[in-house]
C-alpha cells in the first residue's frame, strides 16, 4: 500500500515537473500532454454546457425550456444512430495502425468508417426529418415539428466535426480538440442570447424560437466543424496517404468490434434520455418539462464533475489486482460516498436558492431538486464500480446491466407517470423523478452485486 502511494506521488511530482521543463517527450510526455489537453477540454465542455442552460433558461419561459429540452434531447437520441460507435472504433484501429508506423492503413480505416458513418449520418437525419411530423404531432402533441426539421442538419454538422476531432485524437493531437470546443462555446455564448434577444423582441412564437436555436447551434457546430477541417490538411499527417479498399477480414473484424458498442452506446442513450422523452408524450403542459429539464440538468452537471474521481482512478485500478485492488477501491468508493453525500445534504436543503440561478420562475422545481439530490451519491458510485469493472476488462458485464435498467427505467416511468397524472401534472414530473431514481438505483445495485460474486 505504501509502495503504491510512493509511487503515485512520484508520478505527481513527475508530472510537475515535465510542465515546469515544458518537457513532453518520450510515452509518458505523451500521455501527460494528451491527458491535460483533454482534461481542460471536458471542464471547457461541461462547465460551460452548465453556463449555457442557465443563460438560456433565464431568457426563456419555462415552458419554452421545456420544448428547447424536449427537442435537443430527441434530437441527440436519434443521433446516437449516426455513430453506434463508429467514432471510437476509428479512434482505435487508427491508433494502432499508425503505433505500428502504418499510415496507410490508418488512412484506409479512416476513410472506410466514414462511409459507414455517412451512410449512417443520411438514414438518421432523414429519419427524424421524415417521422418529425408525427413525433412533434402523435408522440408528443407539442408544436416543435419545424425544430425537430432543423435537428436534421443539427445531427450531420455536429457528428462530423466530432469525427474530425477524433481522427485528431487518433493521431495524439488533443490540442485541435480543446481549441475546437472553445470555438463552440465562445460562438453559442455570443450567438444564441443576440439570436433570442432578437426573437423576443420580434415577438417570435415559441415554436419558431426553438427552430432558431437550434439552426443557431447548427452554425455553430458548423463553424467548429470548419476549422477542424481546415487545419486536418495540414495537421493530420496519415490523411495525405492513399487509401485502398477495406479487406473482406478487415470488414469482418470491424462489424464485430462495432456491435457490442452500438448496443452498450443506445442503452446508455435511451438510459439518459427515455425519462425527458416519456414525459414529453404524458405531460401536456411543456413548463413542467422544463421544471424537470432545469432540475435534472444541475445533478447532471455536478454529477460529472464529482465524477471525475471515477475516470481518475481507472489507471491506478487497472495496474492493481488481488487483495490491494480491494483496498483501494473501498478506500476510493467510502471517499466518493462520503463527498456525494456531503452534496446531497447541501443540495437538499439549498434546493430553492440554488434554483434561482434560472430565476424565480424556476422555483417550483425545489421539489424535483430535491428528490433528484440522491441521484449525486448514485451517479459517481455507480462510476467507481464501472471503472472496477473496466479494470478487469468485464464490459460486456456492464452492458447487460445497462441494458436491463434501460428497459426497467422504461417501465418505471410509463407506471410512475400515468399513476401521478391521476392527481396532476407536477405529481406526474414526479413521478418521472421516481422512476429514474429508482432504475438509477437498480444499476447501481446491480453493479454492487455483480462484485460480490466476483
Amino acid at each position: 500500500m505504501n509502495h503504491i502511494i510512493e509511487e503515485e506521488a512520484g508520478d505527481i511530482k513527475n508530472i510537475f515537473s515535465r510542465f515546469k521543463k515544458r518537457d513532453f517527450s518520450g510515452p509518458t510526455g505523451q500521455v501527460v500532454k494528451n491527458s491535460t489537453y483533454k482534461l481542460i477540454t471536458n471542464l471547457i465542455a461541461k462547465f460551460g454546457s452548465l453556463i449555457f442552460m442557465i443563460i438560456i433558461a433565464r431568457m426563456l419561459a419555462p415552458e419554452f425550456f421545456g420544448l428547447y429540452t424536449l427537442t435537443l434531447s430527441t434530437i441527440l437520441l436519434f443521433s446516437t444512430f449516426s455513430d453506434l460507435g463508429i467514432s471510437t472504433t476509428m479512434l482505435i484501429f487508427v491508433s494502432k495502425t499508425l503505433g505500428k508506423n502504418n499510415p496507410e492503413k490508418a488512412k484506409t480505416y479512416f476513410k472506410g468508417l466514414l462511409k459507414y458513418k455517412i451512410y449512417l449520418l443520411i438514414i438518421s437525419s432523414g429519419t427524424l426529418m421524415l417521422s418529425a411530423y408525427l413525433i412533434s404531432n402523435y408522440w408528443y402533441n407539442k408544436p416543435i415539428f419545424y425544430a425537430l426539421l432543423a435537428g436534421g442538419l443539427y445531427i450531420p454538422m455536429s457528428i462530423l466535426a466530432e469525427y474530425i476531432n477524433t481522427a485528431f485524437q487518433a493521431g495524439n493531437n488533443f490540442k485541435a480538440g480543446m481549441a475546437k470546443e472553445i470555438i463552440f462555446q465562445i460562438s453559442r455564448f455570443i450567438l444564441i442570447p443576440l439570436g433570442l434577444l432578437y426573437f423576443l423582441k420580434i415577438n417570435l412564437g415559441g415554436s419558431m424560437i426553438i427552430t432558431g436555436i437550434i439552426l443557431i447551434l447548427v452554425f455553430c457546430h458548423f463553424i467548429s466543424f470548419l476549422y477542424l477541417r481546415i487545419i486536418s490538411k495540414k495537421q493530420i499527417l496519415y490523411l495525405r496517404k492513399k487509401a485502398s479498399g477495406l479487406k473482406k477480414q478487415e470488414k469482418q473484424e470491424l462489424k464485430k468490434f462495432i456491435l457490442p458498442l452500438s448496443f452498450t452506446l443506445l442503452s446508455g442513450t435511451f438510459f439518459g434520455y427515455i425519462d425527458t422523452l416519456m414525459l414529453g408524450h404524458y405531460i401536456s403542459d411543456a413548463t413542467y418539462i422544463g421544471y424537470y429539464g432545469a432540475a435534472f440538468g444541475l445533478i447532471g452537471s455536478a454529477g460529472l464533475i464529482i465524477g471525475f474521481i471515477a475516470a481518475s482512478v481507472l489507471p491506478v485500478f487497472s495496474r492493481l489486482q488481488g487483495k490491494l485492488l480491494e483496498k483501494i477501491f473501498e478506500k476510493t468508493k467510502n471517499f466518493t460516498l462520503s463527498i456525494g453525500a456531503a452534496t446531497m445534504i447541501f443540495t437538499y436543503f439549498m434546493a430553492e436558492y440554488i434554483l434561482m440561478i434560472y430565476g424565480g420562475r424556476f422555483l417550483p422545481a425545489t421539489i424535483i431538486l430535491k428528490l433528484f439530490s440522491i441521484l449525486l451519491i448514485t451517479l459517481p458510485l455507480s462510476g467507481i464500480y464501472i471503472s472496477y469493472f473496466v479494470s478487469l476488462k468485464k464490459t460486456r458485464l456492464i452492458a447487460k446491466l445497462l441494458i436491463t435498467s434501460t428497459i426497467v427505467n422504461i417501465i418505471l416511468n410509463i407506471w410512475f407517470i400515468s399513476y401521478g397524472l391521476q392527481f396532476g401534472m407536477m405529481e406526474g414530473v414526479i413521478g418521472a423523478c421516481i422512476a429514474t431514481i429508482c432504475s438509477r438505483i437498480f444499476y447501481l445495485g446491480g453493479l454492487i452485486l455483480s462484485k460480490r460474486k466476483i
